[in-house]
């Protein structure tokens, strides 16, 4: 099957954008805009990286990527898997909860973003006549933003490190897989539940057709959804997808340990004000849902390593952006990819922060993977302290 991924080494692709302030640009990557912008060389970019560890079914740890800068040429992962889009001819659809007013969103606010109830999620979904293609979920603000030259971005640029609000001066995690025709009505069905911003009139962000089920879906997109109910399923590659909409006010990753069956997690995503702790038990939240089992402990990772240099894995004031977990003890092997930060509260107001959004995640049960994800973000953990997690602080910006 010639499509998206088959250039991105396969049936899923994993990447890891590194920080420049830990991995210094060292080895010469070029810097380029290929779809769309200008190199950034302002004081907003005066910390950034684009360098990034893969794996892939082909080769299922964690290795360094090439020698160039992610998502700017046709041979890295995500530049590969992108363009095939954007100078193809496959339908798309586009969503991000931070486009920066390019495109013009209806909900979002003067900022040019939507807050909550919208889902904190971002990425793109692209599929043929049959409805067979491929999802890649990102972390990055401002990107993807246009899915054709035919309908470019009008006032920023549409390539990583070329867009001018600065979205790789974070970690960031992409994640990639592909769909048949039934993975992609269910993950259009779970994009629906966690409300994500997007817009089916615009061309820029959306090019609707293939299958008739799948235009109706495509068109039901960019509305907030009331529903207080998973969207979850197998899909063909044997990954779990599970879609939480806003109205189901539970801490995130809880939810995630709980439809795992109490898999005891650790996460690394953008953790910052109002901060869910570190929980050691299996304890069920002030903050739940009738429908949920019970979750087990869920640790929040504060740093990692990649070849013996550690770096941050915190928010604001720290420097990632990523939305990944793994299970902890070993004894199973889930990688997870997620939209939603560990933010919000495990009781009180039980709206608070991200409780509050809808966001899908990915779960894949890979040895390989998941232990090589184990180790990168093996370091340092945030306490388990309730007295840090009144859930009534005001989100820190991502």
């Amino acid at each position: 099957m010639s499509f998206a991924l088959q250039r991105a080494l396969g049936d899923v692709v994993v990447r890891f954008q590194a920080q420049c302030q830990e991995f210094p640009w060292v080895w010469g990557g070029i810097r380029s805009c290929l779809f769309g912008g200008q190199v950034q060389t302002g004081k907003t970019y005066s910390k950034f990286g684009q360098q990034y560890v893969v794996a892939s079914s082909e080769s299922t740890t964690l290795q360094d990527g090439l020698n160039d800068c992610l998502g700017t040429t046709v041979n890295d992962p995500v530049g590969a898997s992108y363009d095939e889009v954007y100078n193809g001819k496959f339908f798309y659809v586009i969503w991000n909860d931070q486009p920066y007013g390019d495109p013009h969103i209806a909900p979002c606010t003067s900022s040019g973003n939507c807050a909550g109830p919208w889902g904190p999620s971002k990425g793109m979904v692209a599929w043929n006549e049959q409805g067979e293609g491929f999802v890649m979920q990102v972390s990055t603000p401002s990107w993807p933003e246009a899915g054709s030259p035919k309908f470019p971005r009008g006032n920023d640029g549409n390539t990583l490190g070329c867009v001018k609000d600065n979205n790789v001066t974070f970690s960031q995690h992409f994640f990639a897989l592909r769909l048949t025709k039934d993975d992609l009505v269910l993950v259009l069905q779970g994009l629906a539940n966690a409300s994500v911003v997007t817009d089916p009139q615009n061309q820029q962000i959306v090019n609707n057709g293939g299958p008739s089920d799948v235009q109706t879906l495509v068109r039901s997109l960019g509305r907030r959804s009331d529903s207080d109910s998973l969207v979850e399923g197998k899909l063909s590659t044997g990954v779990l997808f599970l879609s939480k909409p806003s109205s189901m006010n539970v801490p995130p990753w809880q939810m995630v340990s709980a439809q795992l069956g109490g898999a005891s997690l650790r996460t690394a995503t953008f953790w910052a004000n109002p901060k869910i702790p570190t929980t050691t038990d299996g304890s069920i939240p002030g903050c739940w849902h009738e429908s949920l089992g019970t979750p087990g402990p869920v640790a929040i990772a504060t740093s990692g390593s990649w070849h013996n240099t550690s770096f941050d894995l915190t928010g604001a004031p720290g420097s990632n952006h990523a939305k990944i977990g793994v299970s902890a003890d070993g004894t199973t092997s889930y990688a997870i990819f997620g939209d939603e930060n560990q933010q919000g509260t495990l009781s009180g107001t039980c709206k608070s922060s991200q409780n509050g959004r809808g966001g899908t995640f990915y779960v894949v049960s890979n040895s390989g993977l998941a232990s090589s994800i184990r180790g990168l973000i093996s370091g340092s953990t945030a306490p388990a302290d309730p007295s840090k997690n009144p859930g009534t602080e005001a989100d820190a910006t991502e």
